[in-house]
């Protein structure tokens, strides 16, 4: 029981950590879309 347990503390720490990183990773690529210079042609 104490195996699944850590399992799945493990696998929702997991969870958490993928989350933040594609959090992390849309505000990088909603930054470089904003500051980009605009094309005018």
């Amino acid at each position: 029981m104490k195996k699944l347990l850590l399992l799945v503390a493990l696998a929702g720490v997991g969870y958490l950590v993928y989350r933040q990183i594609q959090a992390s990773k849309a505000e990088d690529d909603l930054w470089t879309e904003a500051t980009m210079a605009p094309d005018l042609t």
